[in-house]
């Protein structure tokens, strides 16, 4: 084998990056800075994430956050409530199906 290295290629079979393969599936984007994200979410939403049960990224709580305030006309307590009826029909739903969180 004479000791010669050959480089190694940053793409998959096929030309397809990482582990994906090919598939016609759309790719999820995720943030590029997730601790930036959660920094710049408000404290009462932040405190509401650090103890879900579910792992919320910090766009998702945050878009369903502003949706639940502005159905509740502004009250953060009850758009927090909310979250949490609606975390507790997804936890409900996972049950039922035997899927888990990850």
């Amino acid at each position: 084998m004479g000791g010669h290295l050959r480089p190694v290629s940053t793409l998959g079979v096929g030309g397809v990056s990482g582990n994906l393969g090919r598939t016609g599936l759309r790719r999820r984007r995720g943030s590029a800075t997730p601790m930036a994200d959660y920094d710049r979410l408000p404290a009462d939403l932040r405190a509401w994430l650090a103890q879900a049960a579910l792992p919320w990224s910090p766009r998702s709580v945050s878009r369903a956050f502003g949706r639940a305030l502005a159905r509740r006309r502004g009250d953060r307590t009850a758009a927090l409530a909310e979250l949490d009826r609606l975390q507790e029909r997804r936890l409900a739903a996972s049950r039922l199906t035997g899927r888990t969180a990850s």
